[in-house]
Formats: structure tokens, sequence, C-alpha cells
């Protein structure tokens, strides 16, 4: 059995004592070097030898299936599309447009041929093993947070624990919040739940914290600082998203997964959605328990050990990933220069290179996620990953990756491309449409044609090949809808046959209608990032609580006009193409009321109430989502996210003293230099009179400055408090 941090080198805590930092607050500190990683010098000797030779036949063979069933669908669909305008002389905007649908076709073709991969993976289903009885390893399970609700994050954290525990291996466990929380009110409502944590579970639960007081590199910056400053105590990390859930016998089998490969790097679970309840939120998680397994089963196959990292609800292998996981900024300025946002990618890529395994156990249960809950913070989101995936355009090129890892990387940049790839698809369509409507045919061309210029289409092959097109398309939906169906235990958790029927043809056609909206989203999202426009890093909302009207319609009103405007062109051009883009017509004339309707409680509420759009995950919840549910509920009531952070610091003595214990050792002021920050809150300290005084006076950053600042904690412990009747007058 590994041993607990408890019985560390009084050395090590002589070392704590000196550092001013309780051992109950962080372990002492064990360092690895990380070094940056350069993406433009590498040589095949500094890759590692695998210990053991894993058969690959079965992997090559798969990626034959995926990449030669995808190439000559492509190939197939590019001739179809070429008979189809080439009923006479072809015209530059119609080669223009069977370019783009070659694109376009080629990116769902292979997301075809690899969901039919996994559909027939999946059609067998193997027992898992036994749950390991002993774990010989050290595994730190790490939650990062960033301006989170506590009642949520340390309720989860907290289940996770009591699941863990459960197994009867808690001991090889620690658990760790790192925060980079940048308000000042989250910041102290966190240290707060983890001391009344520490409290009632007692120190022998191994719960730390710790918070950065810049939150340089943001997410990979944070998990670097705690690979590089404690990584040393443990073999293997597990890292959580805030909205992660995971079961002590999915962390288990994991950490034993990890411990009988010695080559493994990642090994990355696939999260299911759960705990949704608007419309919007409900679809995607309908869809994430139907088709997610198809295509991640799919992916896991071809892929083999050469995979990808999702960022979370994954165990890395600590040293490895300290010895080649630290990330370089790109040259520039932001959006394609700077730090990298989807950092993830880029980790697994790098421990690739050095010779590390990366792969997926898509089949392991007992791995869950949330999702947002309407479609414009899925955009806002979805904005953050734009940008992230298009700076790989600038890493895919990088010296000694493997193959696969390109092809990952080109799959993200692809997956936003998309968007305005399928725009110019549907202006060109338009332009061509009303090339052959309106625009008299050149009779008498300069090389003397006997007939005239005028593009013309092959109207019956036009429609097999949008009737092949969309099957392939919708495939994916289908393998995960027979896989439930002929699942007794999946249907009947799912309200039934003709139920899980409707629920799919109801994901269907909401998917359909908002597809225009989000690629005109992406688009833009596109468009902006090239034309230079960086996206910051909001934190997500992750409640059910729904958007102003009049926001939702400031987002959507241009959707909404060039709805009408695409309609009404469309109908004087051709009916036909009218009928032809009514789908995308439709979605962006309702998208004002679909982007509301998405975040809306009740709607959601009401068709589970039918039991549609149900999974079984809803059908009998998990335990460790019932429990964090409960868990959430308790501490809420505690209202640690309600109370002002300076109005906290004031009246408890206690929490006070804890709080500066965890604070770092002050940095000398360099003279000459002067923190605007920091001048302006002392200064307002200086004039306040009252508690109150200093709250409505000290902005955000302020406040920040004031709860590093033990000099400064001191001046507004001593300002007076208002009288309880004043405050009630007021």
């Amino acid at each position: 059995m590994a041993v607990s941090l408890d019985t560390l080198s009084s050395d090590s805590n002589s070392k704590v004592a000196a550092l001013g930092r309780p051992e109950s607050i962080m372990p002492p500190e064990k360092h690895l070097d990380m070094p940056t990683q350069h993406l433009r010098r590498w040589s095949a000797e500094q890759e590692r030898k695998s210990v053991r030779q894993n058969p690959k036949l079965g992997t090559w063979l798969a990626r034959l299936f995926v990449f030669g069933g995808g190439l000559l669908l492509t190939g197939y669909g590019t001739y179809e599309m070429y008979q189809v305008v080439s009923v006479s002389r072809t015209t530059a905007l119609q080669w223009v447009l069977v370019a783009l649908f070659t694109v376009n076709f080629s990116w769902i073709a292979v997301a075809f041929t690899s969901a039919l991969l996994g559909f027939f993976a999946l059609l067998r289903q193997p027992r898992p093993a036994p749950l390991p009885t002993s774990l010989q390893a050290r595994t730190a399970i790490v939650m990062p947070v960033y301006n989170e609700q506590t009642s949520r994050t340390y309720a989860a954290l907290e289940a996770i624990y009591e699941s863990v525990e459960a197994t009867g291996l808690g001991e090889s466990f620690d658990y760790f919040i790192l925060s980079d929380s940048t308000n000042s009110d989250a910041w102290i409502a966190e240290e707060r739940a983890f001391l009344d944590l520490r409290e009632r579970l007692g120190p022998k639960a191994r719960f730390y914290y710790r918070h950065r007081a810049k939150n340089h590199h943001r997410k990979a910056g944070n998990i670097a600082d705690f690979v590089s400053r404690w990584g040393g105590h443990y073999e293997h990390m597990l890292v959580l998203d805030a909205d992660s859930l995971m079961t002590g016998e999915c962390i288990v089998r994991l950490a034993a997964a990890m411990e009988a490969d010695p080559d493994a790097g990642i090994i990355q679970s696939l999260p299911l959605i759960i705990n949704r309840n608007t419309l919007f939120a409900r679809v995607q998680q309908f869809a994430a328990r139907v088709t997610g397994p198809v295509i991640a089963m799919g992916l896991s196959v071809w892929m083999g050990r050469d995979g990808n990292y999702w960022g979370h609800n994954a165990i890395i292998r600590t040293r490895a990933f300290a010895a080649h996981g630290g990330l370089p900024d790109l040259k520039g300025k932001p959006p394609f220069g700077g730090h990298i946002l989807s950092h993830d990618f880029v980790e697994a890529a790098l421990l690739r290179r050095a010779g590390w395994d990366v792969y997926m156990l898509p089949d392991l249960e007992g791995s869950y996620e949330e999702s947002p809950p309407s479609l414009i913070d899925l955009s806002a989101r979805d904005r953050r990953w734009c940008q992230g995936n298009l700076q790989h355009m600038r890493v895919i090129t990088a010296k000694g990756l493997k193959l696969p890892t390109r092809q990952h990387f080109a799959t993200g940049i692809m997956s936003y491309l998309a968007s305005p790839f399928w725009l110019f698809q549907l202006i060109v369509g338009i332009a061509l449409v009303l090339q052959t409507t309106y625009i008299r045919p050149e009779y008498f061309a300069r090389d003397f044609r006997l007939y005239p210029i005028w593009p013309r289409f092959d109207p019956e092959r036009a429609l097999a090949l949008f009737a092949l097109t969309m099957g392939i398309l919708l495939a994916p939906k289908v393998f995960g809808l027979i896989l439930m169906l002929i699942r007794g235990k999946d249907r009947r958790a799912s309200g039934g046959g003709i139920r899980l029927i409707i629920s799919s043809l109801i994901e269907i056609i909401l998917s359909a209608l908002l597809a225009p909206i989000l690629m005109l989203i992406q688009s833009g999202s596109v468009f902006q990032i090239l034309l230079g426009r960086d996206t910051g890093w909001q934190p997500q909302r992750r409640d059910d609580g729904s958007i102003p009207f009049k926001d939702i319609v400031r987002r959507h009103r241009a959707h909404t006009v060039l709805g009408a405007l695409a309609g009404i062109s469309a109908f004087m051009i051709a009916t036909s193409l009218f009928l032809w883009m009514s789908p995308t017509i439709i979605g962006l004339l309702l998208a004002i009321p679909l982007s509301w309707l998405s975040g809306q409680l009740g709607a959601g509420l009401a068709l589970k109430k039918l039991g549609l759009l149900m999974t079984p995950e809803e059908h009998q919840p998990p335990t460790i989502a019932t429990r964090a549910n409960e868990l959430q509920a308790r501490n809420a009531a505690f209202g640690f996210d309600d109370e002002d952070s300076l109005r906290a610091i004031y009246s408890d003595a206690k929490l006070r003293e804890r709080h500066m214990e965890m604070l770092p050792p002050a940095s000398p002021r360099k003279r000459g230099i002067i923190e605007t920050e920091r001048a302006l809150a002392e200064a307002k300290l200086v004039d306040a009179e009252t508690i109150e005084d200093a709250i409505s006076w000290l902005h955000s950053k302020e406040r920040m400055v004031v709860l590093h600042d033990r000099a400064l904690l001191n001046k507004l412990v001593h300002l007076k408090d208002k009288p309880a009747d004043a405050q009630a007058a007021e």
C-alpha cells in the first residue's frame, strides 16, 4: 500500500514551517523540472524506446478502413458532383462549387467511416475486468477552478472522495483544488469551503488548496505550476474540470491501467453528459449518450496508441508530463500568437513525440461531465475553442510529431473551417442559380463555339447526391440509435423503443434547425480571429438559468435578417432554390425563438416528463451524481458563494488568520515602481471610515490587491463597522 504524505520527513515539515504555510493547506513541495518544449528542434534519438511491443496491425487496418473508405466515398461524391455540373461546358464558378463540395464531403465521409468502425466494435460488449484490490503508486486528483461556484465544485470533489474511499483504495489518492480565480468573492468562498471541508472530514482526507496570485498561462499554467512544485510526490495525476464527476471505480481502474502499462503517458476516459435540464442541454446530453460512444469507439480503434487528450477526466504520468508537456509560447500576439489556448491537444502531441503512448478507454464506465445550458453559452465557449484550434495551424508542422497527431490537429482545425466552407458553398450555389436564371448566355464566345456558354445542372443526379450526403451525415446518429434499440437495458432506461425513436427525431430536427445558426456563429468566429481579434478567457456558465430575451435578440438579430434576405432572394431567383435552401432559411428565421427556447428549463423538463430525450443515466441516476447534488444543496445553504469577500474577511478573525497563513511570502517592492492598483487600494482604505466604505469603493482588481497584501488587510480590519440599525435603515 502506498504511504501517505502524513509520513513525510521532518525536514520537509520544517521547510513548510519556514515558508509559513501549514502542512494542512498544501504538502511540502517536491519539484520536477518542466522544461519548455521546442516545436522546431527534435531528433529521433530523443524519443524513448517502448518497454513492450504492442500489436499495430489491427490499428493500421482500422486506419486503412477509415481513411481509405473516406477517400473512396469522397472520390465517388466528387465524381457525381462533377457529373451534376458538367451537363454543358463547366464554368469557373461551377469548378469552385465542385472544390468546396469535395472539401465538405471529405469531412463527413471520414466521420462516417470512423463511426461505422465504432458501430461494429460496439456490437460486442466485453465484460469489465474485476476491480483491482491494490495500487502501488500515488495519484493526485486535481481540479483546476476559475471563478466557479464552490457549492458545485466542492460537492463534486467530496462525492468523488467518498466514492474512491468506498473502493477501499482511498489512501492512494490525494485531492487538490488548484485555484486561478481572479474574482475576490470566488477566491474567499473557495478558502471558506476548503477550510469547512477539512474541518468536517479531518486532515486524513488529504484535501489541499492552492491559489495563484497571477493566472499565468491560464489552465495549462495552473497544471504546470502544480506539476513543477508538487508533482514529485505522485506517479500519476488525474485531471478534472470544474464540472467533472468520476466514480471511485472508474478512477481506480484508470490508475490500475496506468500502473499496468509502463508505456502509457495519458489514458483518456469518455465522459458522458449528465444533470442537464434545459432543452438545448438535454438535446446535447441525448446526442452524446446515443451517438457519442459510436464516435468515440471509432476514434479509439483507429487512433490506437496515437490518441488524443481532451483536457479532463484523464490520468497522466506525472514525470512524463513534466519532462515533455511544457508548452512554448507561440511567436507574435494573440489570436495566433501568445500562449496556446487548446493546450490539451498539444500536450498529448508532445508526449507522443517523446515516445509515450496516449490512448482512450471509451468503454470505461463512470466518467461524467456537464454541458452549456443554451446556444449562446455554447457559442461563448466555442469561440475560445475556435481560436485554440486555429492556433494549431502553427503547431501542426512541429518537428517530430507522429502522422496521426498531425491528423488530430487537422481534424480540430477543419471542425471550425468547415463552417465558412459550407457558407461559401451556399453562396456559390446561389450565385450559380442566379447566373442561370438572370444572366444572358454568351452566344458568341471568343473561341467561336457553336453553342452558348450557359451553366446547366443534372437535377436527378443532384437529388441523388443530396440524398447520399444526408445519409452519410445522419448515419452516426442512426448507428447509435440501433445500438440503443438492440440493447434491452439501455432501450428500457431511455423510455422504450418508440420514445427512443421519437427522441432521435426531435434531436435530428432541432440539430438541423440550429446548424445554420452555428454555421454563422463559427464562421464569424473564424473571420474575427483571421482579423486579429483575441477571445480572452471567460468562466463558463454552468447553471440552468435563462438568458434575458433582449440579449438573445441582440445576439441573433443579424442571423434573422440574413435568413429573411436569403429566403426572399432565393424565392425571387427560383422556387427550386428556395426549397433547396429551406432548412437553412427556416433555421435562421427562427434564430431568436430557437435560441430563447434552447435555454428554457421548462421546455426541457416538459420533454423529460413525457419520457423524451431520456438517457439511461436519467432513468437511474449514477449514485455519485445523486450524492453530488445532495452535497451541492447542502453547500449552497452555507452561503459561501453569496457573501462579500471583504465582509467575510473583516467579520471572521479565524478565517482572516488562515487566509493570511495561506498567502505566499510577500515579494519586496522595487524602488521607484508604483503599482497602480495597490496605490489606489491603499488610498481608498486610508480615506475609508467604515468597512462599508471599503466595500463600495474598492473595485475588482483593488480587492484582489488588498486580499493579497497583509499590510492592507490590517488596514481593512481596523475600519469601523457601521451599526446594525444604520445598515437596516439603508
